[in-house]
């Protein structure tokens, strides 16, 4: 494992990062590698959209925004 050091940090959120922490029964270190980790394991908007281009240029797929609403509409029947 590696050490990360966020220097810096205001007191403020360094209090409101260890009461959440506190609340959730965690050390504030735990509380902080949780976060990291689920933000690491979380794509980003631009990697989903890149992910949804890459399919839609492998398959040519097309669809306009009125088949994407009606497919919709039809879900909710």
């Amino acid at each position: 494992m590696v050490a990360i050091t966020i220097r810096d940090v205001p007191g403020e959120v360094r209090d409101e990062l260890a009461a959440r922490a506190a609340r959730s029964g965690q050390s504030l270190q735990e509380y902080l590698r949780g976060l990291l980790v689920a933000t690491a394991d979380k794509p980003t908007p631009g990697d989903v959209i890149a992910r949804a281009r890459a399919r839609v240029d492998a398959t040519q797929a097309r669809l306009d925004a009125a088949a994407i609403l009606a497919a919709k509409g039809a879900e909710r029947r």
